[in-house]
């Protein structure tokens, strides 16, 4: 992409989130609707989550497009770095995750995920905004531009705080409710949580070292250099 294109493209995909976003939280203000999301539940939801990383994602893209015209620069060192990192460990890891599982679970049983009477709450197109839309959005991003990753160690590890901070969120809310986020949880044993939790940690581990992969094959090898000792 040129660097027009690209700055029209990110705008109009933030715009996009910000509509979505805004969208939901106008349902939320329904007090017939309210009440699927007391107290903005909907925040342990990683759907939602998810809406909100793409959204920061694409607002730090479009403000180092437009620092980069204003300055006239190839990189605006610390905005480039951040956008890079935010992209790589977390935007499209997640976005990819919530795409798949959603229509995984979906297709097997979307009662245990997405129950049928919320298709009175949410239309077909929200759906598809929140499920669907999120995945083509970020392999854009792998295709068209290329992206500086960080050392597999530093990589993993952002992951990994992630999805336990997100794990951990999960259990506490069980614990002060006695009712899980994801009613599919509810047909495993403590034994089969901690195995399912494990398995979507590999999932999601997977995705982001295939991901680096693409797009090394793509654009070449763009990962950050390794910190001389002096």
């Amino acid at each position: 992409m040129t660097r027009t294109s690209t700055c029209i493209y990110h705008s109009l995909v933030l715009s996009w989130y910000i509509f979505i976003n805004y969208y939901i939280f106008q349902l939320g203000r329904d007090p017939q609707k309210r009440k699927i999301f007391p107290n903005a539940q909907r925040w342990k939801y990683l759907t939602f989550l998810n809406l909100l990383l793409q959204t920061i994602f694409y607002g730090v893209a479009c403000l180092e497009d437009v620092l980069k015209r204003i300055k006239g620069k190839k990189d605006i060192k610390f905005i480039t770095a951040f956008r890079d990192l935010l992209f790589t460990t977390l935007a499209f890891p997640v976005s990819t995750v919530v795409f798949l599982l959603f229509w995984i679970l979906f297709l097997y049983d979307r009662e245990v995920v997405y129950p049928k009477y919320l298709d009175d709450i949410f239309p077909v197109w929200l759906n598809h905004a929140m499920h669907t839309c999120v995945l083509p959005f970020s392999l854009i991003e792998v295709i068209f531009r290329p992206y500086c990753y960080p050392l597999k160690k530093k990589g993993l590890s952002i992951l990994t705080i992630a999805f336990l901070a997100y794990i951990s969120r999960i259990l506490w809310i069980y614990s002060q409710t006695g009712t899980w986020v994801y009613p599919v949880f509810a047909k495993f044993s403590p034994v089969g949580i901690a195995v399912l939790f494990s398995l979507s940690y590999i999932f999601t581990t997977g995705i982001y070292l295939l991901e680096e992969k693409l797009n090394h094959w793509k654009w070449g090898d763009k990962r950050q250099p390794r910190k001389k000792n002096k």
